[in-house]
């Protein structure tokens, strides 16, 4: 076990506050469209989109809505051809963060953004400023009261896991390459352990601790951030004080 991190707390309380703004669908629906179109209709060959359908169904999706995704995506419907990059910037405190973009007009989502990071205290940066501070992973958390620790690093180790961390309060952290998180997620799964969060994503090598005023205006710009519908999600490499962190979501 090593490190040390509120990622999968954070990003829990994120994801309810999400379905709470009823975004959550248009998002799913993006990035649902993107994977079928870039890799094919069928999920038992595509991982992404396998992963996209598993975030529509713990949103409750209606099947309908996810096969016409699905059917927009292949070309059997027609559909929005969305652009995918990713925007790189700071914020409060000096915090580093990529916003990942799914847009039908990157003309529209451009001005919004700097708009918002204006208003929130932050600004972008020139492509490639701060992609270096996080690296790409496989990332799977697991409730701890529901959770034996050492079943979980039996089975994980096992089957190839780079890192389990168990420094969050919440969740243990399963960390593996991008190349292995699709056979590790599977062999977790199969071993009936219930994850909480499962994605590749952006994780931070380091982070950067906020006091109280500053993690406010951070936690304000990601709210503001993650309720534009081209916002497919926020990484950010802060780090908040448990009594700070419960003292603003409160």
């Amino acid at each position: 076990m090593s490190g040390h991190s509120k990622w999968a707390s954070i990003k829990h309380k994120k994801g309810i506050a999400d379905a709470k703004r009823g975004t959550v669908f248009t998002k799913i629906i993006r990035e649902i469209t993107t994977a079928a179109r870039l890799g094919g209709g069928d999920p038992n060959g595509n991982a992404r989109l396998r992963l996209a359908i598993n975030k529509a169904k713990e949103a409750n999706m209606p099947a309908d809505n996810l096969k016409r995704a699905i059917q927009k995506g292949t070309g059997e419907l027609a559909g929005v051809a969305y652009e995918e990059f990713t925007y790189e910037g700071y914020g409060p405190g000096g915090v580093a963060f990529l916003i990942h973009i799914l847009t039908d007009n990157k003309n529209r989502t451009a001005p919004e953004m700097r708009q918002i990071l204006s208003k929130h205290g932050g600004n972008l940066g020139e492509s490639g400023s701060v992609a270096w501070m996080f690296e790409k992973k496989g990332y799977i958390t697991f409730p701890k009261d529901k959770t034996d620790e050492e079943q979980l690093m039996s089975v994980a180790l096992e089957a190839g896991a780079e890192d389990i961390r168990s420094g969050d309060p919440e969740h243990y952290e399963v960390i593996t390459s991008p190349a292995d998180f699709d056979r590790i997620n599977k062999v977790l799964a199969d071993a009936k352990f219930a994850c909480s969060i499962s994605e590749v994503a952006h994780l931070p090598q380091s982070t950067v601790r906020l006091e109280e005023a500053d993690a406010t205006r951070m936690l304000k710009l990601i709210d503001a951030l993650e309720g534009h519908d081209d916002v497919q999600d926020v990484v950010a490499n802060y780090d908040i004080p448990d009594e700070i962190l419960e003292k603003i979501t409160a």
